[in-house]
C-alpha cells in the first residue's frame, strides 16, 4: 500500500539530510545540534516516514582549533564499514573535508584523521558516489573566484580509497543565472563580489545517463531550490537541461527555502528526494521528501508537498 505522510517528516532541527538504506531500513544524519556529545544526528525509520533518534554520529575532533562548526554529512558502505564525509571549519571561515569510520551505520563514527581538501580555499558538502566500474568519486562544493560569476560551484575528485582524494579536483558547474546569488556585494578575499552559490551535489545514475542535483542560492531565503544537471560520465562534461525549472523551489507562504537534497530508494521501490525546508515562522530546517518521477526528458519532483499525501508504489 502507498505509504502516507506529510512534511515535515521530522520535527527536531535537521538541515543538509542525507538518508542511507540499509537492509534493517532506513538511517538519516542531518546537520544540527551536537547531541550527547557527538556531531550530527542519527535518525532511524522503518519506512522514511516514521522516525526516531539514535543519538549522536561523529566523535568530535580532539583538536578544537579545526573547527567548531560541522557540517552536511553523508555516508557510504563499502567492504563492511561506513565511512562518513563532512566539513568542519569555523561558521562559514576555513571548511575542510574529512572522513571518519564506524562499524554500523549508526556509529559512532571516529575521525580517520585525513584532511581531503588541504589545498582548497573552503569545501564543503562532500557526497560519495560509486560507479557500476566501482570506481568512487566524492562530489563537493568549493570556492571559485575566476570567472564572470564567481562564488561556490560544484566540483568532484576521484576517491583513490575511502581516505584518500586523487587530488585533480574539477570543477563540473558554474553560475548560469541570477537566482544562485547568495549576496550581492559580498567581501570574500579580500575583494566584493556578487557572489554565487552551487551547493550539496548529489549525484544519481539513472537509464544510462548520471544526474547531477544540486541545490542554489542563499540557503536563509526564498530563492534557494534544487535543480539538476546531466551528463554521461561522473567526471562530466555537465550540463543543464536549457528551460527547464527548479526541480524545488519555495511555495509562498507554504514551504520556503526548499534544498540541499539527496535521493534514496523507498519501501515501495520508488525514488524520493528527501531535503530540507524552512518552517514559515524560519525557526528551523527540517527534513522533508517527495517522490521522484522519471521520464525520457529526465526527474521530476512532486513536490514540494505541505499537505497530506503519500509515498507511491514504482511504476
Amino acid at each position: 500500500m502507498p505509504t502516507p505522510y506529510r512534511n515535515p517528516v521530522f520535527d527536531g532541527y535537521f538541515a543538509d539530510p542525507f538518508v542511507l538504506r540499509t537492509a534493517d531500513g532506513y538511517v538519516a544524519y542531518g546537520t544540527g545540534a551536537v547531541v550527547d556529545g557527538r556531531a550530527f544526528e542519527v535518525l532511524t525509520s522503518p519506512d522514511l516516514v516514521s522516525w526516531a533518534s539514535a543519538g549522536g554520529a561523529l566523535e568530535l575532533l580532539a583538536d578544537p582549533s579545526l573547527g567548531a562548526d560541522y557540517w552536511a554529512p553523508e555516508v557510504a558502505e563499502h567492504d563492511g564499514r561506513w565511512w562518513m564525509y563532512y566539513s568542519v571549519g569555523h561558521g562559514d571561515k576555513g571548511h575542510h573535508l574529512r572522513v571518519a569510520v564506524a562499524d554500523t551505520p549508526t556509529g559512532p563514527f571516529v575521525d580517520t584523521g585525513a584532511n581531503l581538501t588541504p589545498d582548497e580555499r573552503f569545501a564543503i558538502d562532500a557526497s560519495p558516489f560509486r560507479d557500476a566500474d566501482g570506481t568512487w568519486y566524492l562530489f563537493y562544493a568549493r570556492d571559485v573566484l575566476e570567472g564572470d560569476r564567481v562564488g561556490t560551484m560544484v566540483a568532484v575528485d576521484v576517491l583513490e580509497d575511502m581516505t584518500r582524494l586523487r587530488g585533480e579536483p574539477r570543477t563540473l558547474l558554474r553560475p548560469s543565472g541570477d537566482w544562485q546569488i547568495f549576496l550581492r556585494e559580498r567581501e570574500m578575499y579580500g575583494q566584493v563580489y556578487d557572489w554565487h552559490t552551487l551547493e550539496g551535489p548529489f549525484v544519481r545514475a539513472h537509464a544510462g545517463r548520471y544526474y547531477l542535483f544540486y541545490s542554489g542560492g542563499n540557503w536563509g531565503e526564498e530563492s534557494y531550490g534544487v535543480a539538476y544537471a546531466v551528463a554521461d560520465s561522473p567526471l562530466g562534461p555537465w550540463a543543464e537541461p536549457a528551460g527547464v525549472p527548479p526541480l524545488l523551489r519555495t511555495v509562498p507562504g507554504a514551504v520556503l527555502g526548499p534544498g540541499h537534497n539527496c535521493v534514496v530508494q523507498g519501501p515501495e521501490g520508488q525514488d524520493v528526494v528527501v531535503y530540507h525546508a524552512w518552517d514559515t515562522g524560519r525557526t528551523a530546517r527540517r527534513m522533508c521528501l517527495d517522490p521522484v518521477v522519471w521520464d525520457d526528458s529526465g526527474p521530476r519532483v512532486l513536490g514540494p508537498t505541505y499537505g497530506p499525501t503519500v509515498l507511491p508504489r514504482e511504476r
